[in-house]
């Protein structure tokens, strides 16, 4: 199966042998951000939670991948929140796109799979947002700790689910518990 690993390294062995003619060939031109992509991805392999799998739908397309998270513990735990992650052409100067896809009660992400993380905003007042410094490593132990100990009452995207915790925090426990028996299994 041919990857863009493995379309980097023959293009890489290629370089020198090239023509004039073949140099301006576009098709043989491999992106800043796919370039980036390669080496990210190994080192997120290497270094993901235990809680977390990632799948590439197509190999051939490291910019485009799903994120499964299952917690192991608080609120969220015994649910399976699927997530959908581009990575954009101007990366890693701009943040990857990512939405979840599973219905859930969070007060950070909506019922139609909005998320609030800091490290995801392009400029961010208080200075944690995205950086050309940050990786797919740190959105994906991100996304993974919006589920234990970035879960933010305080600062909340669906405004609802915030206050039903402050209001009832048994009721909310059983809300998110019907969430998970219904879209998260």
């Amino acid at each position: 199966m041919l990857t863009l690993a493995s379309k980097l390294k023959r293009d890489d062995g290629l370089k020198g042998s090239r023509t004039a003619a073949s140099a301006s060939d576009s098709t043989r031109r491999v992106s800043v951000r796919d370039k980036l992509l390669v080496k990210e991805v190994a080192e997120l392999e290497a270094n993901l939670p235990c809680t977390c799998k990632v799948h590439f739908p197509d190999p051939n397309k490291l910019h485009c991948f799903q994120l499964t998270v299952t917690p192991d513990e608080g609120y969220y735990q015994g649910g399976k929140f699927q997530f959908e992650t581009e990575v954009p052409d101007a990366y890693n100067m701009v943040p990857p796109k990512v939405k979840c896809l599973t219905k859930i009660w969070h007060p950070n992400i909506t019922e139609t799979g909005e998320i609030c993380l800091s490290l995801l905003r392009e400029h961010s007042i208080d200075g944690t947002g995205w950086a050309p410094t940050r990786t797919l490593k740190d959105v994906v132990w991100g996304l993974n700790s919006l589920f234990t100990d970035l879960l933010n009452f305080d600062d909340p995207l669906n405004i609802e689910a915030a206050e039903h915790h402050l209001r009832d925090k048994e009721d909310f426990r059983n809300k998110v518990d019907d969430y998970i028996k219904r879209y998260a299994r």
